[in-house]
């Protein structure tokens, strides 16, 4: 059973924290880890990129000038794709780029990502979070504490408007919850924070 570091708000270890096997201690499996974080990035395309092809510009239906004795290249219309207002060659049209992937595909791969952090040593355990104000220095101040300035990623066990509200203006910061955590935000964060009561939760809805 792998353990972790748990500290309190004044960046301190005050203990270690028990995890399950059966999310942190998984095998990686990298074309299933690939395969999932593909879809979530082509699930949030828009889709609503859209040119015009030649048939679809208006104007050039007048031959530009005659096909021969002009010493120019022959040409049939002005809204040919070499041409200035011309139309586009395979022009991109609306379309969906969703890619549907299971259930237990998507919770396989985030059970890979959130091991891969505990190999690495890059998961910690946070044992409150309670901010005196919703003040950006005053988070700001805690993640140094923790050693995350960088990139990181907090997961909450519930909504909290003060850490919201004092998270906002921090580059490199993101929140999240445990109904809200996925495998592409675990691994692009260079630091995985999970509030105490966040990890049962997880435990319990990723087993």
């Amino acid at each position: 059973m792998p353990k972790v570091d748990k500290y309190n708000m004044q960046g301190e270890v005050v203990g270690q924290q028990e995890l399950s096997d059966a999310i942190f201690a998984v095998p990686m499996n990298e074309p299933l880890v690939h395969q999932v974080i593909v879809a979530q990035l082509a699930n949030k395309r828009q889709g609503t990129q859209s040119a015009l092809t030649r048939a679809e510009v208006r104007g050039g239906g007048r031959k530009p000038w005659r096909q021969k004795g002009t010493g120019r290249a022959r040409q049939g219309s002005t809204r040919s794709p070499q041409w200035t207002h011309g139309g586009v060659v395979f022009a991109p049209k609306p379309r969906d780029y969703s890619k549907a992937v299971p259930r237990k595909m998507r919770r396989a791969a985030l059970r890979c990502a959130l091991s891969s952090k505990v190999d690495a040593g890059e998961l910690l355990v946070l044992e409150n979070l309670t901010l005196e104000s919703a003040k950006t220095r005053e988070m700001a101040a805690l993640l140094k504490l923790l050693g995350c300035e960088k990139k990181s990623l907090v997961v909450l066990p519930g909504k909290d408007e003060s850490v919201s509200r004092a998270s906002g203006n921090i580059q490199g910061l993101k929140l999240a919850y445990v109904n809200t955590l996925n495998t592409y935000d675990v691994l692009k964060y260079d630091k995985l924070v999970l509030v105490s009561g966040a990890v049962p939760q997880i435990e319990e809805v990723y087993a």
